[in-house]
């Protein structure tokens, strides 16, 4: 005898699907204060908010959700004070994108772990003790804002949980503090106006994958145990005033895919070790002073995505292994090893004069022509001077032999 399943059985089946399609309602204080933000009914459902310039993300929390994140773009609006209290004890990410006129919130929520401002609060800036108090950040990401601190120092002090670090194109003054906070993979502090040394201990990030402090102005040697940071893929100097040679150790840097040194007053000789890391696609050591023969091959060069030499006056490459059609922007080397001239500096001055006289000609015949009829010249007013003058000297002779001829007595 086959069993009829029971009614109940159906119910409890619609009561399920129905707790799985359905979503606890947000929770009714930070639907209150969100309604400044947004005008959609559920808030939790960007689907019903593509015209909004304010992204929400909400948990699955019940009785009810709760905001988790909020991400404002293109911002024309007010934030209120207050609208950011009733979401203190669950907003983790927080982000301004181009939101030039809009003043920063007075009060940020302390459960953030990612705050991000980019291109934004330009009337006002950011104060490095605004950004201190969020104590509990592992993301900070701030690009063109600017931001008024005595150092990088009062902001990062008290964030032991942060991970990744952006502070870009925001004027930041001060030095590389001493220490970083050791959980550090990311860091990007380029475009600003920090100066001092690179200090060694900044190997002690064991797990730094990417260091930009590109368009500084930093100086000093770059550390010789630069090579500990052996996770690095990215490494930027570019554009500060770093000095002394390459570091070899720089060769321990396995998985670095992007090294950019240039712009600075690096000197010594360009190191052969580049060509032996597999990883490496971009190469830049442009406008420094380094010196010598170019110690790679075509194969090389040609494999990487990006290459640059030029600007180093003392750099030459062997013309027998790289062609000139790599127009690497740094002349051959002559049987010295030193940068070949283009043309020797005594002869500056006729070739200059050739040139000149070339300039004058039409074509590669009129040269020889025209001087020939300047000399004919001359010698045609050379001759007529001579014949005038011969004349003159008859006339004058017939003048004194007639009056010679009057005055002699008859005889």
């Amino acid at each position: 005898m086959k069993l009829q399943p029971q009614p109940r059985f159906y119910l409890f089946l619609l009561i399920a699907f129905i707790a799985t399609v359905s979503s606890s309602p947000l929770d009714p204080k930070q639907l209150k204060a969100i309604k400044i933000l947004t005008t959609t009914k559920d808030p939790c459902n960007n689907n019903n908010n593509h015209s909004s310039s304010t992204t929400i993300t909400c948990d699955d929390a019940s009785p009810f959700r709760h905001i988790t994140s909020l991400s404002f773009t293109n911002c024309s609006l007010s934030l209120p004070s207050k609208a950011l209290k009733p979401l203190s004890k669950s907003l983790h990410s927080l982000s301004f994108l181009n939101c030039p006129s809009l003043s920063p919130p007075k009060h940020l929520p302390i459960s953030l772990h990612s705050f991000s401002a980019v291109s934004s609060f330009h009337r006002h800036g950011l104060s490095g003790v605004y950004l201190a108090r969020l104590v509990n950040l592992t993301n900070l990401s701030i690009i063109s804002v600017p931001i008024s601190a005595s150092g990088l120092y009062v902001i990062l002090g008290n964030m032991p949980n942060i991970t990744s670090l952006t502070i870009s194109s925001s004027n930041l003054p001060g030095k590389i503090p001493k220490a970083f906070h050791s959980n550090l993979t990311y860091i990007d502090l380029s475009n600003n106006v920090l100066r001092g040394s690179l200090r060694p201990s900044i190997t002690l990030l064991s797990n730094l994958k990417s260091l930009n402090l590109s368009r500084n102005s930093l100086s000093g040697e770059i550390p010789d145990n630069i090579g500990d940071l052996t996770f690095l893929t990215n490494f930027s100097l570019a554009s500060n005033r770093f000095s002394g040679p390459v570091p070899g150790s720089v060769s321990s840097l396995l998985e670095l895919t992007h090294l950019d040194l240039s712009g600075n007053q690096l000197n010594g000789v360009v190191p052969s070790f580049f060509s032996g890391m597999k990883s490496l696609k971009h190469l830049n050591l442009a406008d420094n002073s380094l010196h010598g023969v170019l110690p790679f091959n075509e194969s090389f060069i040609t494999k990487l995505e990006f290459f640059q030499v030029r600007g180093n006056s003392g750099l030459c490459y062997n013309h027998t292994v790289l062609s000139w059609k790599l127009n690497l922007g740094i002349a051959p080397c002559d049987k010295y090893g030193l940068p070949l001239s283009s043309s020797p500096p005594q002869k500056e001055e006729d070739s200059t004069s050739e040139e000149e006289e070339e300039d004058y000609d039409d074509d590669g015949g009129d040269g020889d022509s025209k001087k020939e009829e300047k000399h004919g010249s001359n010698k045609i007013v050379l001759g007529v001077a001579i014949g005038l003058s011969s004349l003159v000297f008859l006339i004058v002779f017939l003048i004194l032999l007639a009056k010679w001829e009057i005055t002699r007595p008859l005889g």
